[in-house]
């Protein structure tokens, strides 16, 4: 494989400090749920190991994938994000176009074959010959299937290369399928949201280059580590949720105090992401903390589970103070009937008591 520069390397002929590198290297690992003791492992890949080489194709989607990417807020130049990778081939953000592109492409096919990362940004449509998404003359779903043939790994960016999204919504005419379903013999990283945050996908890529290795995966094929909780389960509203205290209407008293949202469709507890921990925009929010109901946007078939304001999901919440009448009462009846039971069995063995002197009298 051609030698490439590492991104410690890049960092500093950009003119990062060494003072900079570390401590985007400690926040790498707190992003990771990595200890202290991981940093100078991070760090010691980050400076020996070269950039991993990236090919970044497009099928059905909005970009929304790429322009999460390209707006990571890690403390540094925003441009150095992009020093991780090796970035040889991706038809939105490089400066060639045409036939230059796609010698691009078969160029870093050949040169690192085996060893390069395929990047999937929106899936294959398959109905009439995959005609419905046309790269470089050809169908899409061909491009996918000769560059995933050399690679040694890919990453399903989104919710469109991981289930599919609006486009794979029913009834489906162009047949737009995940990229799972159409490469099977590849191990596959998906990374699901509409998009997915910028931090997670930059983890997922630093994870792989440090370790040379996939971060450990869910039952859905996702990283556990940004994946393995509800947005439920850290979301700041949880109390309120807790102790039965929800918005009725939008605007109302309730939402002025930040109660739950979940009556008015918010999909947070049935939703696994890294939504209410990393937020979004450097850590300023997250769509919760807006004021708006998680919609599930990581999950498989979100777009065909109804109106993302309609309360679907069966969710039994232990509300405190909502049930506390009906624990009360529960309770009440509980003793009342152990006393009824204890009156009960005394009588009859008061009853049997006479019952037997009479006998023996």
């Amino acid at each position: 494989m051609s030698q490439i520069e590492t991104f410690y390397e890049v960092m500093r002929r950009q003119g990062i400090t060494r003072r900079s590198f570390m401590k985007y290297c400690s926040l790498t690992a707190s992003a990771l749920g990595l200890g202290p003791a991981f940093v100078p492992k991070i760090a010691h890949a980050m400076e020996t190991k070269p950039r991993t080489p990236v090919i970044w194709v497009h099928g059905l989607e909005c970009t929304c994938c790429s322009e999460s990417f390209i707006r990571s807020a890690h403390p540094l130049a925003k441009d150095v994000v992009l020093s991780m990778i090796s970035l040889d081939y991706d038809d939105t953000l490089m400066a060639a176009a045409g036939h230059q592109a796609e010698a691009a492409l078969e160029d870093t096919i050949e040169k690192y074959r085996g060893n390069y990362i395929l990047a999937v940004e929106g899936n294959p449509p398959l109905n009439e010959d995959g005609m419905f998404c046309i790269v470089g003359g050809k169908p899409f779903v061909e491009q996918l299937r000769h560059a995933a043939e050399g690679a040694k790994a890919i990453i399903s960016w989104g919710a469109c290369a991981s289930y599919g999204c609006v486009q794979a919504a029913s009834p489906n005419p162009t047949r737009a399928t995940p990229v799972h379903k159409v490469i099977t013999d590849k191990p596959i990283i998906k990374v699901p949201g509409c998009p997915p945050i910028a931090e997670v996908m930059t983890g997922v890529i630093t994870y792989m280059l440090t370790f040379d290795r996939l971060p450990e995966l869910d039952r859905q094929g996702r990283p556990a580590m940004f994946y393995g909780q509800r947005i439920h389960d850290k979301c700041y509203r949880r109390p309120h949720f807790d102790a039965g205290q929800f918005v009725e209407a939008w605007d109302d008293e309730n939402a002025r105090k930040g109660y739950c949202l979940y009556k008015m469709g918010c999909k947070g507890p049935t939703t696994y992401n890294a939504c209410s921990t990393v937020r979004w925009n450097e850590g300023t929010s997250f769509p919760i903390q807006s004021g708006h109901g998680c919609i599930g946007c990581s999950e498989d078939g979100f777009w065909d589970q109804g109106s993302f304001y309609n309360r679907l999901t069966n969710i039994n919440q232990f509300g405190v103070e909502a049930n506390a009448d009906k624990v009360g009462l529960t309770a009440a009846g509980v003793v009342g009937g152990a006393v009824a039971v204890h009156a009960a069995i005394s009588a009859l063995k008061r009853a049997q008591k006479k019952t037997q002197e009479k006998v023996e009298g």
